[in-house]
């Protein structure tokens, strides 16, 4: 997990994101949004990382804040994103998290 990257989350009602501002808390800010979908389910909608921290885990960070909290929680993730389906399919260690619906078919 990219631990050094600060990922802070803004909750709201009905969704929220994941923000990453910088190792001074300004700049540029990378965010990745989502929906809910009922009590257990999160909907990855967009992600966007500014030129300024590409190539430097900002996208990958954002994303794996997102699984811990999953977890922890008790939550699933319908990644629509495809930033977001992409590091899913990178990464079959997050299948416990990834909403069934997401999942291929066999």
């Amino acid at each position: 997990m990219t631990d050094t990257i600060d990922i802070t989350l803004e909750d709201g009602e009905t969704g929220g994101r994941y923000v990453h501002r910088g190792a001074d808390g300004k700049g540029p800010e990378a965010e990745m949004t989502f929906s809910k979908a009922g009590a257990k389910m999160l909907i990855i909608d967009h992600t966007e990382v500014p030129a300024a921290y590409k190539g430097q885990g900002v996208g990958l960070a954002l994303v794996e804040r997102a699984i811990a909290d999953a977890r922890a929680n008790g939550k699933t993730i319908l990644p629509l994103c495809p930033f977001a389906a992409a590091m899913f399919r990178k990464h079959p260690e997050w299948a416990d998290v990834l909403d069934p619906q997401a999942r291929p078919k066999r």
